[in-house]
């Protein structure tokens, strides 16, 4: 009898979900008559590919709790099993200039909120000029190309760069402590260094991924929680990031040993190569 892994159900389901959710967001680039739980203006999209979703992986066995940044509430399923936090649509304001966007998921084996350190795999889906899933588990990273629901691996054991090489921080910069701006200007001295900053988290984290480098959205003098939020945004990029051989942090340590205290809580993020984000805690200290 062959026993089912509900963490391969989960990431599954998401792959076969991708190619409709790809194909659904045309005629669904406007705005919803809504906001989500951290005050902003949801896209049809946004709310279209967070039911499907929440109706798919809240019926696998093994799965008791569904979670959203696109809902104030958990949904939940089993009694006992693994928790799932989903970032439907990362980047759906890019949908009016059709650029890229993906799907973001993290998979807990604690009740949520949960720290990072409850995840035993996280990953994304990149919506661009090819769909491909990047799907981190027991400390190995493998990117997929995704067509018609299926996966094909076109990268085994994915490791950051050596040589960094890109950069994209989020923010206002007149809303950037004078610690951090400092620091910025220092990467962007670098003339091997080149700007990469695309209006998706994800998509500027997977350039970071694919070439080395740094992403971050820091705390700002108005938020000094920055932006993303950690159950859905920062633990699982952070995951991704640790078991591809870089570092995350919260500005001063990891972010997957941040408490979780609130499900939509946010947290300042920097992930990158090892190099770039010891040297932004020293900057910050």
């Amino acid at each position: 009898m062959t026993v089912s892994d509900p963490v391969e159900d989960i990431v599954a389901t998401i792959s076969r979900s991708a190619t409709e959710i790809r194909q659904g967001l045309v005629g669904r680039r406007g705005k919803a008559d809504e906001e989500n739980p951290s005050g902003e203006t949801q896209a049809e999209a946004d709310v279209w590919a967070d039911d499907l979703l929440a109706e798919r992986l809240s019926s696998i066995d093994g799965v008791s709790q569904y979670a959203s940044e696109e809902r104030a509430e958990i949904i939940d399923c089993d009694d006992d099993g693994l928790s799932v936090a989903v970032d439907p649509l990362d980047g759906s304001s890019n949908l009016k200039s059709n650029n890229t966007m993906g799907t973001v998921f993290g998979i807990y084996d604690e009740p949520l909120p949960a720290p990072g350190t409850a995840l035993v795999a996280a990953g994304y889906v990149l919506y661009g000029p090819i769909t491909t899933m990047v799907y981190a588990r027991d400390e190995t990273v493998t990117k997929y190309e995704l067509t018609g629901g299926e996966r094909t691996v076109v990268e085994h054991d994915v490791t950051l760069p050596d040589d960094p090489i890109t950069y994209g921080f989020g923010g206002r910069v007149p809303d950037w402590p004078d610690d951090f701006e400092a620091y910025v200007r220092e990467v962007e001295s670098n003339p091997q260094h080149k700007l990469r900053y695309g209006g998706a988290m994800i998509g500027d984290v997977n350039q970071v991924l694919t070439y080395g480098g740094i992403f971050a959205y820091p705390a700002l003098e108005d938020s000094p929680n920055g932006k993303l939020r950690l159950q859905f945004e920062g633990n699982p990029i952070g995951y991704v990031i640790e078991a591809a051989g870089g570092r995350s942090s919260n500005g001063e340590y990891s972010i997957l040993e941040v408490e979780a205290t609130d499900l939509h809580q946010r947290v300042p993020v920097h992930v990158g190569n090892t190099s770039l984000i010891d040297r932004l805690e020293a900057a910050l200290a």
